[in-house]
């Protein structure tokens, strides 16, 4: 078994039964990683389901910038967007907000269009605790600029837009240096006074949950934020028609009410989505308890991942390693680049995929191969350049070719330090590619996003505990292997 083409074998074999199989055509729509944004793609999502179109749904993507490249990519071929967002992150466009002409005449050359509104304006605000806003005297956004010593912490997008912190600092006058947040925790945070002040969405259902007083933004600052279904330009007619029969249907009070559904009242998207439908006159969907197949879905999705990302870090690393480890200069640099690549933050390196690859499956493989090839590399070189140098003259004194002493006395002794390094490859990638749900790539992090959305422990849970279970499987499965593969004698003394 320590044959390098039995190896290679065997590795081909197991990607080839984990390579994605295409499936029929399909309209994906997409969502942004807040709670807002999973409920309005949910209600679009059911909405086409109703007019007979086969939809898959990639919820959860890591911001404006995201959604949007995996608009332009093809990724996705719909999701809702703001027109103050649109015009503000996304086209920089300088003066008064278009209406919804200017808006599809600037994005027509990108292939894409906006649809007609859903009716109400989810506008950015700041918030903070009724009692610590009468306490110091503060109504509107201005009056914070006497307030230095307030703590505030947004949202990580709110903090680097053009139309968030950024331009409200400078129209303001505001000199705080706030903190970074995630949004579905920053209501809890001030509630619990860890912070004072946080961005809020004017929708937000945790608003009239907490009794949150909103700072009146006395300066005009923010946009109007009208949701919008954002398409791409060769999006199905009939499906663009049964969109547009939601225009207009949700105003400002029944948007913050359905949010309070899915944030107070715990209800899932999927029921609160079929509800409005229903009360709209729209149709009727079914929503079944999928929560032991969502969890099986999303494990063997991880799964999938994982185990190709590692199969190709092996295909690579470990050939790469046997041809570099006689040469000590070329395998310290090659080793050394491989390093380079583990300093790059995981999900910046997901977000780097995207305009190469666009969202989903392909740019998480590629992110997770490229972290699995330094455990990999490292181990293969270091095992066979550790190799007593003794047994290595011996191997040649008695005649042995380069390839017999590779393959006979080489690898066989090598064998278990190659092996831990493909088992610390292994556990990496289950961990890191919980950061592939922000990518539209699935997988057991897309409950733990959505938990961070709703701040709901139960369904961060659901995807860390089953993480968990694989991680320690594969621990196991790799100690199998290794009684399998190594010789008994070469494990006495290892831990």
């Amino acid at each position: 078994m320590t044959d390098p083409r039995r190896i290679t074998a065997f590795l081909l074999l197991c990607l080839a039964c984990v390579m994605p199989v295409q499936g029929e055509d399909r309209i994906t729509v997409g969502s942004k990683n807040f709670n807002e944004g999973y409920l309005l793609g949910e209600i679009v999502a059911q909405m086409l389901e109703l007019e007979g179109f086969a939809v898959e749904r990639k919820f959860g993507l890591g911001g404006t910038l995201v959604c949007y490249e995996a608009l332009v990519n093809g990724a996705i071929d719909v999701y809702v967007e703001y027109t103050g967002t649109l015009a503000e992150a996304i086209l920089k466009l300088e003066g008064p907000a278009p209406d919804l002409d200017g808006l599809n005449a600037a994005v027509s050359d990108k292939g894409l269009q906006v649809l007609d509104s859903l009716g109400f304006n989810n506008t950015y605000a700041l918030a903070m605790r009724k009692d610590t806003a009468e306490a110091e005297g503060i109504s509107r956004i201005s009056d914070l600029a006497n307030h230095p010593e307030l703590k505030l912490a947004f949202s990580l997008e709110f903090l680097n837009r053009e139309d968030g912190w950024p331009g409200l600092a400078e129209t303001y006058n505001l000199a705080a240096k706030p903190a970074g947040i995630e949004h579905g925790l920053a209501y809890q945070a001030l509630v619990e006074g860890s912070i004072d002040i946080t961005d809020a969405y004017s929708t937000d259902g945790e608003l009239a949950r907490y009794s949150l007083a909103v700072l009146d933004d006395d300066r005009g600052y923010f946009p109007r934020y009208l949701a919008v279904p954002f398409v791409r330009a060769d999006f199905p007619a009939g499906a663009g028609e049964a969109i547009a029969r939601l225009a207009g249907r949700i105003d400002d009070d029944r948007m913050q009410e359905l949010n309070r559904m899915t944030t107070i009242d715990g209800r899932s998207f999927a029921e609160v989505a079929s509800g409005f439908l229903r009360a709209e006159g729209l149709g009727n969907t079914e929503v079944e308890d999928r929560l032991v197949s969502s969890i099986l879905g999303n494990t063997i999705t991880h799964l999938k991942l994982t185990a190709i990302a590692l199969a190709l870090g092996c295909l690579a690393g470990l050939p790469l390693g046997i041809i570099v480890f006689r040469n000590r200069p070329v395998a310290n640099l090659t080793v050394y680049l491989a390093g380079l690549l583990q300093t790059v933050p995981s999900i910046a390196l997901l977000a780097l995929m995207i305009p190469v690859f666009g969202i989903g499956v392909k740019p998480a493989i590629v992110a997770l191969f490229l972290y699995s090839l330094l455990p990999i590399l490292r181990n293969t070189v270091t095992a066979l350049i550790t190799i007593d140098p003794v047994l290595k003259r011996v191997a040649e004194a008695i005649g042995l070719t380069r390839r017999e002493q590779l393959r006979h006395v080489l690898l066989p002794m090598a064998l278990p330090n190659i092996l831990a390094g493909v088992r610390t490859a292994a556990v990496i990638s289950i961990g890191t590619a919980t950061l592939a749900a922000f990518i539209g790539a699935g997988g057991l992090g897309e409950p733990i996003v959505t938990g961070l959305a709703l701040n709901d422990t139960g369904l961060i849970l659901q995807g860390a505990l089953p993480a968990a279970g694989l991680a320690i499987l594969v621990e196991l499965l790799f100690e199998l292997l290794e009684r399998l593969l190594v010789k008994p004698h070469m494990l006495k003394g290892q831990i």
